[in-house]
């Protein structure tokens, strides 16, 4: 096992856990199952996608195999669009096909997607067995895999059903990212640059001066563990002081609650998680100028950082109606108020409760 590998806990009080980052460390997984005594034996449903399991799942299960596990294999379709009942009843069905009872373990080996679903079939799979989360893509890394969200997408809106279920274990190989295509890879730059916005100055600089974002080949290996580590360090910080989001994890949805919007308006899919999340950030923004929150050169900043990235910014072509209609069904709105994370300057943000829908509205109708 590599000693050098980055070991990020994640400190909460009833289920902690590590984040293990490093390179060359997938097929480690077995080792590390062992070391957070998970029983040998043990039943292992593995959820995994095609573009996933092709490169990457023999030899994953023969390092569970060898550790003595008893290792089985689900490949389901991912995407926004298959996020749903019906594949979560999939699990299900395997999971009753190959007998997980409360001792055995579900691991997501892919993307948020896959993630999210197998994180939400272990989290209702007779009522609770363990996971681990094996994220492959790099906003599945920085974001979706830690923290515990699980859940699927209602056709009215986005991930309106789910659980908090935290992982046994998160292991993060960078390598799996040299297969991500490229609009993946600028998909999960923009949860990084969330990070800066909301929270740390210095990643936002740190950043702004890497010539290229937009493409994994142009950043260093070195450079992007670095990033994968501080926000990952930031999202368990959080975490660990609002596991529930009640209060201080509500700055996660940074950008989210209108990318949400779009996610849902334009269907699930159209938009990559990351780039409607752009664009929230970007509504956002204008709209912290319009109440004098933050200045223009702040908001500059953000957008010329996020189109570096490769990241849209202009808001999609959307009835406005449509809009206000989908927000008032956001899991974030609170007895009627749409709750908003509005930025104060670079890595500065604040809640904003009161919000109201004709601010909404006229900030729609300004752009």
């Amino acid at each position: 096992m590599n000693q050098d590998n980055c070991r990020i806990k994640v400190n909460l009080k009833n289920n902690p856990y590590e984040v293990v980052v490093g390179s060359e460390i997938l097929y480690t997984i077995g080792e590390e199952l062992l070391r957070i005594n998970i029983r040998t034996g043990e039943k292992i449903l593995i959820v995994t996608n095609p573009d996933v399991s092709k490169p990457y799942s023999r030899r994953f299960i023969t390092s569970l195999k060898e550790a003595g596990y008893d290792a089985n294999l689900l490949i389901l379709e991912a995407g926004e669009n298959k996020k749903n009942y019906e594949s979560i009843a999939l699990i299900h069905n395997a999971a009753y096909e190959h007998q997980l009872d409360r001792g055995s373990l579900i691991i997501a080996l892919g993307g948020g997607v896959i993630g999210d679903m197998a994180g939400f079939a272990a989290a209702t799979w007779l009522r609770g067995i363990d996971f681990v989360q094996v994220p492959t893509t790099l906003l599945a890394m920085v974001d979706a895999s830690v923290g515990g969200k699980t859940g699927v997408n209602h056709p009215k809106g986005k991930n309106l059903i789910g659980a908090f279920h935290q992982p046994k274990l998160v292991l993060i190989d960078i390598n799996t990212l040299k297969t991500l295509p490229q609009r993946e890879f600028r998909s999960g730059m923009a949860e990084i640059i969330k990070y800066g916005v909301i929270k740390d100055l210095e990643l936002f600089n740190k950043l702004e001066n890497e010539e290229d974002l937009s493409n994994i080949y142009s950043i260093k290996e070195c450079v992007l563990l670095e990033l994968i580590k501080i926000s990952v360090s930031i999202k368990a910080r959080i975490v660990e002081k609002d596991e529930k989001e009640s209060g201080l994890r509500a700055i996660l949805n940074y950008g989210h609650t209108f990318g949400h919007v779009i996610e849902t308006l334009c269907g699930y899919g159209h938009w990559l998680h990351g780039e409607a999340v752009s664009m929230g950030m970007v509504l956002i923004g204008q709209l912290a100028l319009r109440k004098n929150l933050w200045n223009v050169d702040d908001a500059l900043r953000q957008e010329k950082l996020l189109t570096k990235a490769g990241l849209p910014i202009s808001w999609p072509k959307i009835n406005n109606e449509d809009v206000l209609r989908t927000l008032k069904g956001d899991k974030k709105v609170d007895k009627g108020n749409i709750r908003l994370i509005v930025p104060l300057g670079i890595g500065m943000v604040e809640i904003l409760n009161d919000v109201s829908e004709n601010e909404i509205k006229s900030l729609l109708e300004s752009i």
